[in-house]
This record gives structure tokens, C-alpha cells and sequence, in this order.
């Protein structure tokens, strides 16, 4: 999977897309055809038990890409780049881009409209491939007062047509929606000729993402609206657990046959 063949998706066959942090479940993810994989700060929650995205750094992110990277055969790879790894500066923004794409990321992903197209135009004018991210983006969720649906209004709604168009004009190679109205999400996705990935964003988009860990039934601690369990693995994990300590206290295992003689 590359940038090129990324773009291809628009208006035809659906990209899929999932999060994987690790070399085990990215082997999983390709044997199940999917086509790119996002390394996401999401792993601050989903991973590392945090209540955001905002403690992740880029330390964090780089070694599960790395892992992603070095496991991943056929997926395109997306480094999800962390709270202020490229806020402050046009030189923190493409060093750090960079860094992903020396561990093996083939691409970045950032969140935010007016405020990242000079990022944008910056990263893609030396190489550096970019997805945008626009709608709620959980590095401003204190911003946004909580994880909202954004985009209801008129005015707000029109800000993010508006920046989804200068981030196509800046030079990302897709654009992940998330957390909108399915009406607007279509409208940005007829609007584009670069494909859009949606996360809460209903049907109409190029593609879709989800948190590995979310589709699988793993993470329940708080499960989003526009998040269907395609698996129960914590039910299951926890029943393998439940039979494992029984079976030893029992005397059941290690039996002979799990012996060596």
C-alpha cells in the first residue's frame, strides 16, 4: 500500500483502516486485508491507561511505530504525531515528522484546520506525507469542554468544509472526519478529490477507521456512540483467565500431557 495507491480510494472501493501499537496485532490486522494501519495516540488511553491523548509523547509514539512498522508487510503506516510535536514550530513540526518516517511510518497524521496548513504545505513540500484530521480532535479536548460531536451549528459547520479544502490545497493525501454529523462528513467527502476516513462520521466517507482495541471488545471503559463491537476478547480473556487460575488451584494444571519427561 502507498500514497498513491491511497488516493485511488476516492469514491470507489471503502479504505479500511485500524489502530495497532504493536508487531502481534499488526500481523493480525494484514492477515485480515486491511489496507493501512494508523499508529494512534490513542494508545494514551487504550495503552497506557490515561484519561487523553495529551500525555503521549514522541518518544511513546516512535517506539510503537517502529514495532507497527517493522511487523507490517503490506499496510500502509500512519504515525499519529503527538500533543505539541508540532504546534510550536515549523522546525519541530518537520523534525519531527521526519522521525516517524525514520522509523518507518510512511506517512503522518495531525489534527487541525487554519492553524496546521503551514505545517501541511511545509511537511508535503519535503517529502513527508500527510493525513489531516479534522472535526473533534482529542488534543483539544479541553478546548472543546469534553469528546462532543462537532460541526452542528452553521458557522461551525462551514469552518470545517472551509478547512478541509486548504488542507486538500496544502497537500494532505487524505483527511480523517471524526466525530460529526453524517450530513457534513458527505459534504466534505463530494467537496474533495483526496479521500476522507471516518471515525463517528457516518457512511458517506471514503473510508473508515477504528480503534483496534474498540472493534474488538477489548476497551470498555468507554465506548463511543459510532464504536460496534465486532468481538467481546475482554469476555473471552477474562473466561481463559477465570478457567487458567481455577485449573491450577485445582491441581488440573499442568497436567501430563503439558509436562516434559
Amino acid at each position: 500500500m502507498t500514497i498513491p495507491e491511497l488516493r485511488q480510494y476516492k469514491g470507489g472501493k471503502k479504505l479500511i483502516v485500524v489502530t495497532a501499537y504493536d508487531a502481534l496485532f499488526t500481523r493480525v490486522v494484514e492477515q485480515a486485508g486491511i489496507e493501512a494501519i494508523l499508529v494512534g495516540d490513542s494508545l494514551g488511553v487504550v495503552v497506557q491507561g490515561k484519561p487523553n491523548t495529551l500525555s503521549v509523547t514522541m518518544e511513546d509514539m516512535l517506539y510503537h511505530t517502529k514495532l507497527v512498522a517493522d511487523a507490517a508487510k503490506t499496510s500502509l503506516v500512519i504515525g499519529d504525531m503527538p500533543f505539541m510535536s508540532y504546534q510550536a514550530s515549523h522546525v519541530d513540526a518537520l523534525r519531527n515528522a521526519g522521525r516517524f518516517l525514520q522509523v518507518g511510518a510512511h506517512a503522518v497524521k495531525l489534527e487541525g484546520g487554519a492553524a496546521v496548513l503551514d505545517r501541511v504545505e511545509a511537511m508535503t513540500k519535503v517529502g513527508i506525507p500527510v493525513v489531516g484530521h479534522l472535526g473533534m480532535t482529542p488534543q483539544s479536548v479541553h478546548q472543546y469542554g469534553g469528546y462532543k460531536v462537532q460541526g452542528k451549528g452553521k458557522e461551525q459547520a462551514a469552518a470545517l468544509i472551509a478547512d478541509a479544502k486548504a488542507l486538500e490545497a496544502a497537500g494532505a493525501a487524505a483527511i480523517v472526519l471524526e466525530a460529526m454529523p453524517a450530513l457534513l462528513a458527505k459534504k466534505i467527502t463530494e467537496q474533495l478529490s483526496i479521500p476522507t476516513i471516518g471515525i463517528g462520521a457516518g457512511p458517506h466517507c471514503d473510508g473508515q477507521v477504528l480503534v483496534l482495541y474498540d472493534l474488538l471488545g477489548l476497551f470498555d471503559e468507554f465506548v463511543p456512540k459510532f464504536v460496534k463491537p465486532y468481538a467481546h476478547l475482554k469476555a473471552d480473556a477474562l473466561q481463559a483467565l477465570r478457567r487458567y487460575k481455577e485449573e491450577v488451584e485445582q491441581g488440573k494444571f499442568p497436567s501430563d500431557s503439558e509436562s516434559y519427561h
